[in-house]
């Protein structure tokens, strides 16, 4: 993978939960970085225990978490002072090339004390910034996806950087229904509650059963606002991406087997970089902003 002619070394995972995108990214490459933000501190802090755990002191050299909204980054705060007393010693290469060091000398640690805000670190621009997990459906008014969006165009790299996230549609995302996948261990439901056609909110609930009777309903519940694909590429425009690709794969269809059969992606079928693609029963994309290139 290449950003701009170069390797990518420094990723933002926003709506980033656990963050395990970002640590999988640190097992790649020793001089990778990850910046994780999310409003759930629970989730970061579990990441940190567990996730960051089984990488060691090196990880938590090249990664932060902020606790804090994806529409007032700035405001974030930086999770557990663990990570910044790790911090000490981090090279990271700012957008004209030089070196700058997190915590090295004693007027830069207050850039690097937990608790202190997104605006106070000191941060390489980022090659890659996403938003996975259809997060962008959390944001349901147009300003604030256009806000968020201007929010990383500003954080890429001065280089070049992409922004990239998921989506999905078809006909059967616009009405009640019910999905399931068995996994060793665990069966998956997706269950569409409602979908309103005037404001396009939809509810989402995951529900999951362990064993045969064992269930745990609504683990997850999302209120989200399903938003189409020429939609998320006018706003990314406006924030100030200078092109937009869109990666698509169909989906199985959801009636084949009827709501509450089992539902499984072919993983043999791949995405595609389309200019068009006709309407279906279900599909998935990845919509990737590019900027400065």
């Amino acid at each position: 993978m290449y950003v701009g002619g170069r390797v990518p070394l420094h990723l933002q995972e926003d709506f980033c939960g656990t963050a395990l995108l970002s640590t999988e990214w640190l097992r790649t490459d020793a001089r990778r970085t990850a910046i994780g933000l999310d409003f759930d501190r629970e989730s970061l802090e579990w990441c940190l225990d567990n996730n960051m755990s089984k990488i060691g002191a090196d990880g938590y050299s090249r990664m932060l978490l902020f606790d804090g909204n994806v529409l007032q980054p700035n405001e974030s705060r930086l999770v557990k002072q663990k990570i910044s007393d790790l911090m000490q010693g981090l090279n990271t290469t700012n957008d004209n090339g030089s070196t700058e060091i997190c915590d090295q000398s004693e007027s830069a640690i207050p850039k690097c004390l937990a608790n202190s805000t997104m605006a106070d670190a000191v941060l390489p621009g980022r090659d890659v910034i996403c938003a996975f997990n259809y997060s962008c459906c959390c944001l349901h008014r147009r300003k604030d996806l256009v806000l968020y969006f201007r929010h990383a165009f500003s954080a890429l790299s001065k280089r070049g950087g992409i922004f990239v996230m998921d989506l999905y549609g078809g006909t059967s995302s616009e009405c009640k229904l019910r999905l399931q996948r068995r996994f060793p261990s665990f069966t998956y439901f997706w269950e569409q509650e409602e979908f309103d056609i005037i404001t396009r909110e939809t509810r989402i609930s995951l529900h999951f059963q362990v064993g045969k009777k064992q269930m745990l309903r609504h683990a997850f519940t999302y209120h989200w606002r399903l938003w189409s694909i020429p939609e998320i590429k006018d706003c990314l425009e406006e924030a100030g991406f200078k092109s937009i690709h869109v990666w698509v794969r169909e989906m199985p269809d959801t009636q084949s087997s009827g709501n509450a059969k089992e539902y499984t992606a072919d993983r043999d079928v791949k995405y595609e970089e389309l200019q068009h693609f006709n309407q279906g029963d279900a599909w998935n994309a990845y919509v990737v902003g590019v900027a400065n290139i």
